[in-house]
C-alpha cells in the first residue's frame, strides 16, 4: 500500500466554498441559493431571514463566506458583520444591498466587510465576487465607492447615531434612555445635537435624513 506523501496531500483539491445566505425576502434568497448551487465550487450550507438568525446559522455551520442583505430584521448586515468579525474571524462577509447609501458602505468597511455590491448583479457575477472575497481580496462596487467618496463623512458621533437609531420607531425619551443606559437629559442633548448637525426641525426628520445618507 502506498502512503500519501506530504506533496500529494498539499495538492489535494480543496472543498467547495461554504456559504451562508441571509435575506429576509424568501423568494430572492431561494432564487439566489438555487442559482449559486449551479456553481461546482460553491455550496450553500445555511440560510437565514434575519440578523439574529444569520448569527445563529453562522455559529452552527461556520461558513467560509457570509452573503448578507444590508437591511434585515433584528440586526442589519453591518451589525452581523461586526459580530462575525469578533466571533468567526475566518468567515468573510459580503454585503448585497438594494439601498446603497454612501454611509452604509463606510460603516461596512469599518466593520471588516470584504465585499459590498448592489442586488442588480447577476448570479454569475456574484459568484465571481464570492470567490474574490474568499481568496482574501476586497471588492466594492465602483459606483457605490464613488458615491461614498463624494458624500463626505457622517457629522454624527457614534452616540448620536445610536440615540437617533433608537428614536426611529417613535420611542419616548425615557425608553430611549433606558435602552441606551443614559439619563433622559443626556438623550435629549444627543438628539438636539444630531438635529442641529443635520439641519432637521425635529428628531423624526433627523432620523429620516440620517437614514437617507446611510449614517444610521
Amino acid at each position: 500500500m502506498t502512503t500519501p506523501t506530504a506533496k500529494s496531500a498539499a495538492t489535494a483539491p480543496a472543498g467547495p466554498v461554504r456559504l451562508l445566505l441571509a435575506d429576509d425576502e424568501h423568494l430572492i434568497r431561494g432564487a439566489l441559493a438555487a442559482l449559486l448551487a449551479l456553481e461546482d465550487d460553491l455550496l450553500v450550507v445555511a440560510e437565514a431571514a434575519s440578523g439574529p438568525e444569520a448569527l445563529a446559522m453562522a455559529r452552527a455551520h461556520v461558513p467560509d463566506v457570509a452573503v448578507l442583505d444590508l437591511q434585515m430584521p433584528g440586526a442589519d448586515g453591518v451589525k452581523v458583520a461586526t459580530s462575525l468579525r469578533a466571533e468567526l474571524p475566518g468567515c468573510r462577509v459580503l454585503i448585497v444591498t438594494g439601498h446603497g447609501r454612501p454611509g452604509h458602505l463606510k460603516r461596512a468597511l469599518e466593520a471588516g466587510v470584504r465585499g459590498f455590491v448592489p442586488k442588480t448583479l447577476s448570479a454569475r457575477r456574484l459568484a465571481e465576487i464570492i470567490r474574490t472575497v474568499h481568496a482574501g481580496n476586497r471588492y466594492v462596487d465602483p459606483e457605490l465607492a464613488a458615491d461614498a467618496i463624494s458624500s463626505g463623512d457622517s457629522p454624527l458621533t457614534s452616540r448620536e447615531a445610536e440615540v437617533l437609531e433608537l428614536a426611529a420607531d417613535g420611542a419616548p425619551v425615557a425608553e430611549i434612555a433606558e435602552r441606551a443606559s443614559l439619563s433622559p437629559g443626556t438623550v435629549r442633548n444627543y438628539l438636539s445635537s444630531a438635529m442641529t448637525k443635520l439641519g432637521a426641525e425635529n428628531r423624526h426628520a433627523a432620523v429620516r435624513l440620517a437614514r437617507e445618507r446611510g449614517w444610521v
